[in-house]
């Protein structure tokens, strides 16, 4: 595996409201490797975008906070760098598109506009030379008539053109991380699959770590080496794309595959996980997502899980997978199993 070029270690991001403090991002750990692509997975609400925003310091302040834990980029903590560091980071080493193409673009801005002065930020450039540039990126990226959507608007695009914009400006400075959060949302499947496929390619030739953020598990089987599975603010789950997709050991993750719907299969009801998920809280106690798991048992509701390692580098929160209850998990399941 080649070097660590950004690691999250036990990321806490709180929510100051006037309802109490919510733990959004809740001891979050992870690593992402140069070249190699991780997806990020899980319901609305559970974290994932919280957490790369936490990455890039775009969390709202107030009422977010980073309240502890290490954002570590070659050698950096930016969890402590300042905001004029971060400006120097943001889109020249780290990039990320985000997730509404519609809205992340400003409509009072010609495309070329946007993308030149991203340029210009980071290279030493004339405004010629950026907007060559600017050109050759939006050619790069598959768009059609590039010299003339460079002075065209943002409303002048369809939602796919737009996508690609957003793309070509985060990869405009060759970025070592690209945060992708949910890069086709309100995309069609054919513009879906052209996205993908450039981002594959770009994270091919110039070597780049992408952190892919989505709740499509078909995106990640086609895109990903390894994915981190993320419940109501924490890791539950992390393995390679294989070892979860083919063997999921967390229940929450076998609830996500099951509920897929199979092409091979007539089926009249798609499965779905009973319940919702619970508004998180400095006081809870216990398994998250116990109240919803068919194989909780008394210590899910009295014991906060921690991540065990089974096989190498695989991960998983559950008591199901802790080698050193004495009691043993499985006369814990068998007497207590709830129906």
């Amino acid at each position: 595996m080649s070097e660590v070029i950004l690691e999250l270690e036990d990321l806490h991001t709180h929510f100051f409201t006037d309802s109490g403090e919510v733990p959004a991002v809740d001891g979050v750990s992870l690593q992402l490797h140069k070249g190699e692509v991780v997806g990020v997975v899980g319901e609305s609400g559970c974290g994932k975008s919280v957490t790369s925003l936490s990455i890039m310091q775009l969390v709202p302040k107030p009422p977010g906070e980073i309240v502890s834990g290490n954002i570590n980029f070659k050698g950096e903590n930016l969890a402590q760098a300042t905001e004029k560091r971060m400006r120097q980071i943001r889109g020249n080493e780290i990039a990320m598109i985000f997730q509404e193409p519609m809205t992340s673009l400003d409509p009072l801005y010609t495309i070329g506009d946007q993308l030149i002065e991203a340029i210009r930020m980071h290279r030493k450039m004339s405004k010629k030379e950026a907007k060559t540039k600017a050109i050759d990126m939006l050619n790069i990226v598959g768009i059609p008539r590039a010299s003339e959507v460079v002075d065209e608007y943002p409303h002048q695009l369809s939602g796919g053109m737009r996508q690609r914009v957003m793309i070509a400006m985060a990869m405009s400075c060759d970025p070592e991380v690209l945060i992708a959060d949910e890069p086709t949302t309100a995309l069609d499947v054919t513009i879906q699959a052209q996205i993908l496929d450039l981002m594959r390619d770009l994270n091919k030739e110039h070597n780049t770590g992408i952190l892919l953020i989505t709740h499509d598990l078909g995106v990640v089987a086609e895109m990903c080496d390894r994915v981190v599975v993320m419940y109501a603010g924490q890791v539950v789950e992390e393995g390679t794309v294989r070892e979860i997709l083919k063997d999921p050991k967390h229940p929450y993750t076998k609830g996500l595959i099951k509920s897929l719907p199979k092409i091979h299969e007539k089926e009249q009801k798609l499965y779905s996980i009973p319940g919702t998920v619970p508004k998180v809280s400095m006081e809870q106690v216990g398994c998250r997502f116990a109240p919803r798991c068919e194989y909780a048992f008394d210590r899910c509701y009295n014991e906060n899980p921690s991540l065990y390692v089974t096989d190498k580098a695989r991960q998983n929160r559950c008591f199901l997978y802790d080698n050193n209850d004495e009691e043993g998990v499985n006369d814990h399941v068998e007497s207590n199993i709830r129906s």
